[in-house]
């Protein structure tokens, strides 16, 4: 069987008849897919701690679940589908993955991640590098758990969300892409963020 001699509807029928062959041939032909999708995913799952064989797993299920949900009535193109499929789940797989992590741990390391675009990480970058300025007080977890409690009270749910993969050192593009929001808006939200730290941090 190649498949030259069917069309994408012919072929996922057959998977739905249970033909491992049909099966076999859509992954070959579309395979290609899941490397552009891990290739996006790839830096922001490393930076997370997710295991690129989990990542690649993750990735063969949004294309099964491309070929069961598929119908030839969608606007959507086949490869189109799988890539939307593939996408959703490499973003909900890695937020899942975040989510599960022990928030005091990312909490009593958050000031030292390196997020943005100079390469600071948060305390420098919300910091005026003074001895007199309070950040260099923060010496033990409890310090930490307090500000970040304080953060996380000043900062909206879409802010908090943006900030918690900010303190795990992911840039903004890579940020607007796990969120599925423009750039520009995740940007703008993390310009807002260190503002508002920094009232914290200076009152």
């Amino acid at each position: 069987m190649k498949y030259e001699d069917y069309n994408d509807q012919e072929l996922i029928m057959m998977t739905r008849e249970s033909s491992e062959e049909a099966k076999d041939i859509l992954f070959d032909k579309y395979r290609y897919i899941i490397d552009i999708e891990l290739k996006k995913y790839s830096n922001i799952a490393n930076i997370l701690g997710y295991d690129y064989n989990d990542l690649y797993q993750d990735a063969l299920v949004g294309f099964s679940d491309a070929l069961v949900n598929y119908r030839d009535d969608k606007e959507a193109s086949l490869p189109s589908f799988i890539t939307l499929c593939v996408d959703r789940r490499l973003q909900y797989s890695i937020r899942r993955i975040n989510n599960k992590k022990s928030r005091f741990q990312s909490e009593s390391l958050s000031l030292e991640y390196v997020y943005d675009n100079d390469s600071l990480p948060l305390m420098e970058t919300i910091s005026d590098n003074s001895q007199n300025d309070p950040l260099f007080k923060l010496m033990n977890e409890e310090e930490y758990k307090e500000l970040n409690e304080k953060i996380k009270s000043v900062l909206s749910s879409n802010e908090y969300e943006v900030y918690e993969f900010m303190i795990k050192g992911l840039k903004y593009n890579e940020i607007a892409l796990l969120l599925n929001r423009e750039p520009k808006q995740i940007d703008n939200a993390m310009q807002r963020i260190k503002n508002k730290i920094k009232k914290i941090v200076n009152k």
